[in-house]
């Protein structure tokens, strides 16, 4: 009677670790949207810092390179740290450094001050991403795969959010305004002390995954051809990410330079483009699940280069139509690399969160950066036709190994 009890409990235990708990994914989606609307006004006030402070090209990539390497480079050395001990509150105390950023990028009327305020943003965002990312895998129940896309769904609709905003609140009240979304940082923080009760109750939904509830879903490879493939998908990232910080830095200046529009009517056309993004965002991690991530990635990369290529020759409208086959395709990508490296290597769910996250953002960082420069010596248009090649570098995931649902190589 007592070994009954015990094996009932045990599989109530199993069954309560294999539901999917959708009311901290919807919070975790939530507090990723106003995190990543924050961030996103960053490059929205770009135009802005450009005219009053007097800033080169060369300058406006400097500050997306020290905001993004400093989202960058903490976000491996977090998840490592957290998938040995779990830190529940660590995702109010980085958006506690995100909130002292903004405050201090509404008041920064010189260039350094602004590269400090964008540094202070972008630690709480490697703090926020990998952390946040665990608790989506802890909340999927296993559909993995949808928990990873609900949660960059909220990212991207804040991303999107933020060049709205700052058409609508900062250019015409000025940069002292950014001081208002201090507010929602708040209310963010609030929401995250909210979830940390439960990721400080909850951890053994993650623990018990490690320990075979999960592991037949997870692919079965030599160490060889795991770091193959994940060198691969770094370099799929590399292809996502620099065509990305083309579009999120210099898509505004590209749009006035060419079509000689106001500054509200640029970030409006950039709106429309985050926006294809994240309406796009939940396609790549449901479908992933039911076809294979591999498909999702050749579609998501690959698919956009048609797109990309005609960009550079269209007028204005087809600019715009342009730019949401491009978001929305383009979109799917991130959820299905970085779900597929997970399952590639298992029980390591925060550290490979924290590289993928990572290197997306130091990408960014580093292609805004160069491209920049670029921009300096050439012009924006020509960065756009540079640009227009790189997402031809998807032919690369023919290499990846085939892994059906059972985590089987064939």
């Amino acid at each position: 009677m007592e070994k009954t009890l015990q094996e009932t409990a045990k599989a109530q235990a199993q069954q309560a670790a294999s539901n999917t708990v959708f009311s901290i994914l919807l919070a975790l989606s939530f507090s990723h949207m106003i995190n990543d609307t924050i961030q996103s006004l960053i490059p929205a006030i770009y135009p802005i810092v450009k005219d009053s402070l007097k800033l080169t090209f060369s300058q406006i990539g400097l500050i997306t390179l020290t905001y993004q390497l400093t989202a960058s480079l903490l976000q491996p050395l977090v998840g490592l740290y957290t998938d040995k001990r779990p830190q529940p509150y660590s995702l109010a105390i980085g958006m506690g450094f995100t909130l002292l950023g903004l405050i201090s990028l509404s008041q920064a009327h010189h260039f350094y001050l602004v590269l400090i305020s964008v540094a202070l943003v972008g630690v709480g965002s490697s703090i926020f991403h990998p952390e946040a990312s665990r608790l989506a895998y802890m909340a999927s129940g296993g559909k993995h795969g949808m928990a990873q896309s609900l949660f960059q769904l909220g990212g991207n609709a804040g991303s999107s959010l933020g060049p709205l905003l700052a058409a609508m609140i900062i250019v015409p009240k000025g940069q002292g305004s950014i001081s208002w979304f201090a507010l929602a940082a708040l209310l963010a923080i609030v929401v995250m002390l909210n979830i940390a009760s439960w990721y400080r109750n909850n951890t053994h939904r993650i623990r018990s995954k490690s320990k075979g509830v999960d592991d037949v879903q997870h692919v079965q490879l030599s160490k060889g051809k795991v770091t193959f493939a994940l060198s691969i998908l770094l370099v799929l990232i590399f292809s996502k990410y620099f065509y990305m910080a083309s579009m999120t830095s210099y898509y505004t200046f590209y749009l006035i330079d060419k079509f000689h529009i106001s500054v509200q009517s640029a970030q409006v056309y950039l709106f429309i483009f985050l926006f294809a993004i994240a309406a796009g965002t939940f396609i790549g991690g449901p479908v992933g699940d039911r076809i294979g991530r591999k498909y999702v990635i050749w579609i998501s990369i690959l698919g956009v280069a048609p797109f990309s290529l005609l960009l550079p020759h269209a007028n204005l409208l087809w600019t715009s139509v342009l730019s949401v086959f491009i978001g929305v395709i383009l979109s799917s990508a991130f959820s299905a690399i970085l779900v597929y490296a997970q399952e590639l290597v298992p029980g390591k769910v925060g550290m490979i969160a924290g590289l993928f996250f990572g290197l997306a953002f130091g990408m960014g960082g580093i292609g805004s950066a160069l491209l920049g420069k670029l921009a300096d010596s050439t012009s924006i248009a020509y960065v756009f036709d540079v640009c227009a090649y790189l997402p031809l570098i998807g032919l690369l995931t023919g290499f990846l190994p085939n892994v059906d649902r059972s985590g089987k190589t064939k």
